[in-house]
This record gives C-alpha cells, sequence and structure tokens, in this order.
C-alpha cells in the first residue's frame, strides 16, 4: 500500500521530523509521500516534478547550517492543509535567523502531497539579524510599502 496523509496531524509529524537535532535536514521519510508531479512554489522558486523538488531539498541541506522547524498551528479544510512555522537557520557566518511562514499544502485523491506552496518574508526575517542593516530595511519598506 502506497504511503499517504491521514491528516493534518499527521504531516505536522511527518513535517518536524525532516528536522534532527544535529540541524540537518532529512527529507528521506517524508518524500514517499509528495506525488511525482509535486508542484511546488514560494518566494524564490517554481519546481515542478518530484526529482526537481529532491534537488530542492539537497540545495537547501548544503547551504544552511542549524536548520530547524516548529509548527506553531495546523488547519485542515477537505484536502488542504495549512500549516504556520517558524524555521531558524544560519548562513556561513551570519547568527542564526528566524523565518517565519506558512505553508499550504494539497493532497490529491490518493493521499499524497501534489501541492505546496510556501509563504515568507525570507529576506525580511534574515536581515533582522543583520546590525543595523535590518532598521534600514524595514525603514525602507516602510517608507515604500506601508
Amino acid at each position: 500500500m502506497e504511503p499517504y496523509i491521514h491528516d493534518k496531524d499527521h504531516l505536522k509529524d511527518l513535517w518536524t521530523n525532516i528536522y534532527n537535532t544535529e540541524g540537518k535536514p532529512d527529507w528521506s521519510h517524508i518524500l514517499p509521500y509528495y506525488d511525482d508531479d509535486i508542484y511546488f512554489s514560494d518566494s524564490v522558486q517554481k519546481i515542478h516534478g518530484i526529482s526537481e523538488f529532491k534537488a530542492m531539498t539537497e540545495r537547501l541541506i548544503a547551504r544552511s547550517n542549524n536548520l530547524k522547524m516548529d509548527v506553531k498551528n495546523t488547519a485542515q479544510n477537505g484536502n488542504i492543509i495549512f500549516l504556520e512555522w517558524e524555521m531558524s537557520l544560519s548562513f556561513k557566518k551570519y547568527p542564526n535567523s528566524s523565518v517565519y511562514g506558512s505553508s499550504r499544502v494539497t493532497l490529491n485523491e490518493s493521499g499524497k502531497i501534489i501541492e505546496q506552496r510556501d509563504y515568507y518574508d525570507l529576506w525580511g526575517d534574515i536581515f533582522d539579524n543583520i546590525p543595523r542593516f535590518g532598521k534600514a530595511y524595514r525603514k525602507f519598506m516602510h517608507k515604500k510599502f506601508g
């Protein structure tokens, strides 16, 4: 029998177990729950297919240190599951940063993830942790968009 997502709590458990105590994530246990035709998008990229999705996860592992995920809330409406999360990570010499976001996950009729859309403000959350630059970025954003 093929693996499938039972409900929002099952997905939360699978998602949380991606991130181990060593800070290097491992998607091997959750990848079978993704459909071969997965469509993933976020503020940086759009990806089609499981092979491109696996490659994206490998790039994330290679680029970041001390990567952790804390799922704060979940909600489900039929085959759509929302997860609100805080991801902490560090890049090279920069301090640990938190990125706050949410993911909308769509399940197909077999209970596999066919679409995932992540929503977050990557640059704002990371820039907030760089002395002086974070304040300048927020001031600019407020002036132009606020």
